[in-house]
């Protein structure tokens, strides 16, 4: 099996009450979620508040992820932007050694033409010292990757190995399955609908839930991938209420406060995120009550 099919999670970077980063949780973070069955992880992506971070601080998290999770699983580092010639010089400043690959986010904000996408992520992938998983989420970039340009991609850049999809858009995806080079991965980027879509041709998906519950999460797409879609249903269903509420103000909010709730790590954030509401949180508790986690 491709070291990218199943579960991947986009790994939270817990923090101390002095919003400095939390080192020795972030291991515990890594164990909770190899522990439970995670086939990969994906350090500093959007859950992970990388937007937050400064270079030192990304270097620092990279290198404690390495040494802690020493080989155990493979490692996908987030390096994205809407500056080109800053995310390649960001490549060329990156040390690539125990990551396996770079997922890059969409350009986001100055909102780039269809052309622009396809020329941004063609010099990455020839700069690239790793191969590239490319990251389409409108609802964040205020952009759309369509179809026609990530077909154009994957069969353009050969190190250009898969897409994680969050367009929510059931008619992309289709085209972009149907259409894909074989060895090029579709990766659901939204955990609601991964049993949907791994039915449709995805390999599994970079996850947010799975950084609280790596166990059912998991054990549910592996059911996915064995074509067990009826035996995975129930599982499905059963977060269903609980992915919802972990979004519901935001992400990583939700999630962080679950795992607090679990003893896995605190729940802090730096600006400009906060802290989930009081009801929000209340709910969150009695799903994980519910699901036999607390």
């Amino acid at each position: 099996m491709n070291k990218f099919h199943g579960t991947g999670v986009a790994i939270i970077t817990p923090f101390k009450a002095d919003r400095s980063v939390d080192h020795t949780a972030l291991k515990t973070v890594i164990d909770h979620m190899i522990n439970g069955g995670v086939e990969y992880i994906v350090s500093l992506g959007t859950t992970g508040e990388s937007a937050t971070l400064n270079s030192e601080e990304k270097r620092a998290v990279w290198d404690t992820t390495i040494s802690h999770v020493n080989g155990r699983v493979p490692l996908v580092a987030g390096i994205g932007g809407n500056n080109t010639s800053e995310v390649l010089n960001d490549l060329k400043k990156f040390d690539a050694k125990g990551f396996d690959a770079i997922l890059s986010v969409c350009p986001y904000y100055n909102k780039p033409t269809q052309e622009g996408i396809y020329q941004h992520y063609k010099v990455i992938a020839e700069e690239s010292p790793l191969p590239i998983i490319l990251y389409n989420v409108p609802g964040r970039t205020g952009v759309n990757m369509s179809a026609e340009t990530t077909l154009r991609l994957a069969h353009d850049c050969k190190n250009i190995i898969a897409m994680k999809e969050a367009s929510g858009n059931f008619d992309q995806f289709n085209k972009i399955i149907k259409d894909k080079p074989e060895d090029f991965l579709f990766i659901s980027g939204d955990d609601a609908i991964a049993l949907p879509l791994i039915s449709m041709g995805a390999v599994g998906v970079i996850s947010v839930i799975g950084n609280a519950l790596p166990g059912i999460f998991s054990t549910m797409v592996r059911m996915c991938l064995d074509g067990k879609f009826i035996e995975a249903q129930p599982l499905h269903h059963s977060l269903t209420e609980f992915t919802s509420l972990c979004f519901a103000e935001g992400n990583p909010g939700g999630v962080k406060s679950a795992m607090n709730m679990m003893g896995i790590c605190e729940d802090h954030m730096r600006l400009p995120l906060v802290k989930i509401s009081e009801s929000t949180e209340n709910k969150i508790k009695a799903q994980l009550e519910l699901l036999n986690q607390i």
